[in-house]
């Protein structure tokens, strides 16, 4: 590939969010309409936190709580590591390595305007796999 690439050119701008006093209910049932693995949660506008299948599974199903008496705020992983929509995919890659995360919320004038995943980098840049290695390692990961 020519040139550098942008984490506009290969996130997904389809970005599903909640508040933060939602019900996890209403998380789960939003995400499986979706089809998606994880919801950003927002204050305003602003990128709060982040809930995945992984934190539904540690965070409600394994302790046996009720989705209906917790919000998202209760299960979320905060604070949500961000990322400008004019950084490189390079920058993104190196970016979830350091943290230990697959997913970063992408940012422009301080508003969300989409999501860039491993997927996306690794399909779309697969040069970059060898940064994101260690995330496909098995050990604990954040999100």
């Amino acid at each position: 590939m020519a040139g550098i690439i942008l984490v506009r050119d290969v996130m997904s701008r389809e970005v599903r969010v909640v508040r933060p006093d939602t019900t996890v209910k209403e998380v789960v049932a939003t995400m499986n309409k979706f089809n998606i693995g994880s919801i950003i949660v927002v204050q305003g506008e602003r990128p709060v936190g982040i809930i995945t299948e992984r934190d539904i599974l540690r965070r409600l199903v394994e302790p046996c709580l009720a989705p209906e008496t917790l919000t998202a705020r209760h299960i979320m992983t905060s604070p949500v590591t961000t990322i400008s929509e004019t950084a490189t995919i390079e920058e993104a890659a190196k970016l979830m390595a350091k943290k230990k995360v697959k997913r970063l919320p992408v940012m422009s004038n301080e508003k969300i305007v989409g999501i860039v995943t491993f997927t996306d980098i690794v399909t779309k840049v697969p040069t970059l796999l060898s940064i994101l290695e260690e995330l496909v390692r098995p050990h604990k990961r954040v999100y």
